[in-house]
């Protein structure tokens, strides 16, 4: 079992990667954004940042759907910005077959991808507060890095090719 966190600033193309690595491997997608309370949403909508406290609560409800999969012997992939460390620790925390795909890009390319976007919460303008709040995986996390330049598909095979080697580093004697 394996709980996979992909992980980004808004418009890094989470939830594509998600659905993708998902639907390849036959495991559940949990889309972080639905764990949002109401709330959340119509600060984020109104362009206003979501401090720690807005998002204590999203991410221990997300955490507590993953025990709850792994407790019944699933596999799922995580779309969750996960920007800070203190937030990775709640997904990931006691958790050892959990691990983060970072969506790593450039904010000029994630700025014209936000621009084409249709129907979501989450405003261009809010692209500097994402950049500003993220704090990049460090190696002691070990994380998945996946450059998200190229088109879908190819950030998606890039990340299987990674946990596919990930899994066999780990099975090897």
């Amino acid at each position: 079992m394996t709980i996979a966190i992909v992980m980004g600033v808004s418009g890094s193309g989470k939830t594509t990667i998600a659905r993708g690595l998902a639907q390849a491997e036959g495991w559940i997608l949990l889309e972080g954004d639905q764990f949002h309370p109401p709330a959340n949403i119509a600060k984020m909508k109104a362009g206003i940042p979501l401090a720690d406290e807005d998002r204590w609560p999203w991410l221990h409800a997300i955490a507590q759907r993953e025990d709850e999969l792994l407790a019944a012997g699933q596999s799922a992939v995580v779309a969750c910005s996960a920007l800070k460390r203190a937030y990775r620790d709640i997904l990931i925390a006691n958790r050892p077959n959990a691990l983060l795909v970072y969506l790593r890009g450039s904010k000029e390319l994630i700025a014209e991808r936000m621009k084409t976007r249709k129907d979501h919460f989450m405003p261009p303008a809010l692209l500097d507060s994402q950049f500003a709040t993220l704090e990049e995986p460090g190696p002691d996390e070990h994380p998945i890095i996946v450059d998200i330049g190229g088109p879908p598909d190819a950030v998606i095979q890039d990340a299987i090719r990674q946990l596919k080697e990930r899994q066999l580093k780990e099975h090897m004697p």
